[in-house]
C-alpha cells in the first residue's frame, strides 16, 4: 500500500493576481489614472512607480492622492479569481493554514481583500523588507504559528513576491494567465483571440520557470493537481 503523502505545513497566497483581481490591475489602473503616461509592462512597487512617474519623491499631498486613486481601483477590482473560492474551501476543510500577502498600502489591501472569506488571516506587514527579500513570507508563517518550513507553499502570479518565497525557503507556485505577467483584466484576457491567450501564457510560463518556481499553472481552478504533484515530489524527498 503505498504512503500517504506528506500533508503541507502552510500555504500562502499572493493577494492581487492570485485570489483576487484577475491581471492584478490595481496598480496600473491606478497610475493611468493620474499618471497616463505610465506603462503597464513596468514592474514596480507601488511607492517606485510613483517616484519613477514623478521623477522624484512624491509629496505629501500626491502620495495621499496616489493612495487615494489605489483604494478606488482595488474597489473595482475586488473580485476572486476563477476558482480561489473553492480551493480555499477545501483548504480550510483540512484544517491547512493559509494567509494572503500583498504589498499595496493597507487600505487599498483591505479593499481587495473584502470577497475573501473572514476566517482567511492577512500577513503581518510589520518592518519587513521589500519583496524580494524573504521577510514577508517568513512573517507571514510566523503570523500563522508554523512551527517549520516543511511542507510551506507560495502561490502567486507576482514575480517579486515568488521570488521573496524562493528566497524564504518555500515551495512555489507561479500563476501565468491570472498574474501581472499577462496583466489583462477578465473581461479583456476573454476578448482575445486563443492564439493570443496562449502566446501571453506561454511568455508568462517561461518568465516563471526561469525564476526558478517549482510549479506554474494558468489559475487557481488547476491548484489541487499541482499540489497532489508538489505531495508526490516530496514523498520522493525532493527539496524546495
Amino acid at each position: 500500500m503505498p504512503a500517504t503523502p506528506p500533508a503541507f505545513s502552510a500555504l500562502l497566497f499572493g493577494l492581487s493576481g492570485g485570489l483576487v483581481d484577475f491581471g492584478a490591475r490595481t496598480l496600473p489602473s491606478a497610475m493611468q489614472r493620474l499618471y497616463p503616461q505610465y506603462r503597464d509592462d513596468q514592474v514596480d512597487t507601488a511607492l517606485t512607480a510613483l517616484e519613477k512617474s514623478l521623477g522624484r519623491m512624491p509629496s505629501n499631498d500626491e502620495r495621499q492622492a496616489f493612495e487615494q486613486a489605489l483604494s478606488e481601483a482595488a474597489c473595482e477590482h475586488a473580485e476572486l479569481t476563477p476558482g480561489a473560492m473553492q480551493q480555499l474551501q477545501q483548504l480550510h476543510q483540512r484544517h491547512v493554514p493559509c494567509a494572503w500577502i500583498d504589498e499595496l498600502p493597507r487600505d487599498a489591501s483591505i479593499a481587495l481583500a473584502t470577497p475573501l472569506p473572514d476566517w482567511l488571516t492577512a500577513a503581518p506587514t510589520g518592518a519587513a523588507r521589500a519583496w524580494p527579500a524573504p521577510d514577508a513570507c517568513w512573517q507571514a508563517l510566523a503570523g500563522l504559528q508554523v512551527g517549520q518550513l516543511d511542507g510551506c507553499v507560495l502561490i502567486s502570479g507576482e514575480p517579486r513576491l515568488l521570488q521573496s518565497g524562493l528566497n524564504a525557503g518555500l515551495w512555489t507556485i507561479g500563476l501565468a494567465a491570472c498574474g501581472s505577467l499577462c496583466s489583462h483584466a477578465p473581461a479583456d484576457w476573454q476578448a482575445l483571440s486563443l492564439a493570443e491567450r496562449d502566446h501571453l501564457r506561454t511568455q508568462a510560463t517561461l518568465t516563471l520557470y526561469r525564476l526558478g518556481v517549482h510549479a506554474v499553472i494558468d489559475q487557481l481552478t488547476e491548484l489541487g493537481p499541482c499540489l497532489t504533484d508538489l505531495s508526490c515530489r516530496r514523498q520522493k524527498g525532493e527539496k524546495p
